[in-house]
């Protein structure tokens, strides 16, 4: 009785000791995304959505200030040195995202690239005199430009990381 005991015994180890271990794997882990980082080094960690960005900024008063990050996709990028973007927040809207220090530029084509930016997000009111600047800079026409005759209410971002979708 003992010796068949022993031996149920073993063969149970044998068993569970033969068994083939399954790893599974999410699918987060099989689509990493990778990003071109510029600026302070970031993660995509707490990034919240650019819908969700907009209905922080229709809360923002002239003068408050927040420190955030968010994902969005780019509208457009200064075409002469990638010195501002202009990101979608839905709704028609966006938000004007200039880098710290101008510490960092985009590439000049990056149009239309998913990005995660980090740094602070405020309201601020932009003058005639910016407006047609960054038009220009946009390369707007003389016509285009010469139209812009009020300042405009803007939701403002002064970034210290990106990352940009490969």
């Amino acid at each position: 009785m003992k010796r068949l005991l022993v031996f149920m015994l073993v063969l149970s180890i044998m068993l569970t000791s033969c068994k083939e271990e399954k790893k599974e794997t999410s699918v987060k882990e099989e689509q990493k995304i990778e990003y071109a980082s510029f600026g302070e080094k970031i993660t995509e960690v707490d990034a919240i959505s650019a819908n969700e960005m907009h209905t922080k900024f229709k809360n923002l008063k002239a003068g408050d200030t927040i420190n955030i990050k968010f994902t969005s996709k780019i509208n457009e990028v200064c075409k002469k040195k990638g010195c501002w973007m202009k990101l979608d927040l839905g709704e028609e809207q966006e938000s004007m995202v200039r880098f710290k220090d101008y510490g960092f530029f985009m590439p000049l084509h990056a149009d239309n690239k998913e990005v995660i930016v980090n740094g602070k997000a405020y309201v601020t009111e932009i003058s005639v005199d910016e407006l047609q600047h960054y038009a220009k800079d946009a390369g707007k026409s003389e016509d285009e430009i010469a139209k812009i005759t009020e300042p405009k209410h803007t939701y403002a971002f002064e970034a210290d990381g990106v990352l940009m979708k490969k």
